[in-house]
């Protein structure tokens, strides 16, 4: 899925259109990201960083690049140690992580057209709908409603999906872009969500019943891709952008903040900690974890 979107960036042409003004004159952050999880530790298409209460790393495909590690999650202490916490069965391989605020994990299987859930203990299929394209990324509420997005790559369209706390699905959008990285504020008042292939993000206004209205265009690239991202408590928007190697730091209203590079090209997805002192990178490829201290100052490229 993901050497899908490297080749996609690689092959289409750019549009001849005139390009975001905020876009141009980018503002570099000064923050240096390092390596927190050696290369190779993960397979080259890690993915899903999510964090759970007691400061573990969460990222899909632990144990190397053959694939036969693919299928796997693997958990990573806060201080960088590794290991393998759970197998899917035989035929899912995970993308996105969520936890509730229960502390149940929430994993998009891509290849199985499920979300699954495990506890701690006991893994089950909490949602299967077979009409999804592949399920990718997620975003959970604090009420438990999921949010998934569903690219068709070969298409170069997708789907956006909800998630009811009782695993019962609803199709929000069957004509969208290829639909990627999706994020709930921390105020529980907008869902975001990224179309890899279009170089866009759409905003929309969540009501007190998680129903996503009045979409928006927020911001819209000019080239590379989009995939995972995440919000800050202040509202802004951290994104992991695919064949640059940066993380982009957008506002509310959409103004580009900042760009943070990483040591790769392929960033798949970002996650905080919860005190947001650091942002956790998975970096496709060299099957690795990188971490960014967000305690630095920014300054005008």
């Amino acid at each position: 899925m993901l050497l899908l979107l490297q080749l996609l960036i690689a092959t289409q042409p750019l549009q001849a259109t005139a390009p975001d003004p905020s876009i141009q004159k980018p503002v570099t952050a000064m923050l240096k990201s390092e390596t927190f999880v050696a290369d190779g530790v993960f397979h080259a298409e890690i993915e899903g960083p999510a964090l759970d209460t007691a400061g573990n790393l969460y990222a899909v495909n632990f144990g190397g690049n053959d694939d036969s590690h693919k299928g796997t999650i693997g958990k990573v202490t806060p201080e960088g140690q590794a290991t393998l916490y759970l197998t899917l069965p035989k035929g899912s391989v995970g993308n996105g992580i969520r936890f509730d605020q229960q502390g149940r994990m929430y994993i998009a299987d891509y290849t199985g057209h499920n979300i699954w859930r495990y506890d701690g203990k006991t893994l089950t299929v909490f949602s299967h709908q077979p009409k999804m394209h592949q399920p990718n990324d997620l975003a959970i509420t604090q009420s438990g409603v999921l949010f998934a997005s569903d690219p068709d790559w070969k298409n170069n369209r997708g789907q956006l999906w909800k998630i009811q706390p009782d695993g019962s699905s609803v199709l929000i959008e069957d004509q969208m872009g290829t639909t990627n990285g999706v994020a709930v504020s921390q105020d529980q008042r907008f869902l975001y969500v990224n179309e890899s292939a279009q170089r866009r993000i759409w905003v929309y206004q969540l009501d007190a019943a998680a129903t996503p209205s009045q979409k928006k265009l927020l911001i819209k690239f000019p080239d590379f891709g989009l995939d995972g991202m995440r919000t800050d408590s202040a509202g802004n928007l951290y994104v992991a952008r695919y064949g640059k190697g940066v993380i982009a730091k957008i506002s509310p209203s959409g103004e580009l903040l900042a760009e943070i590079a990483v040591n790769g090209k392929f960033p798949t997805n970002v996650s905080f900690d919860s005190t947001e002192q650091w942002l956790y990178v998975t970096m496709q490829q060299r099957g690795a974890i990188e971490r960014i201290s967000l305690k630095a100052t920014t300054s005008n490229n």
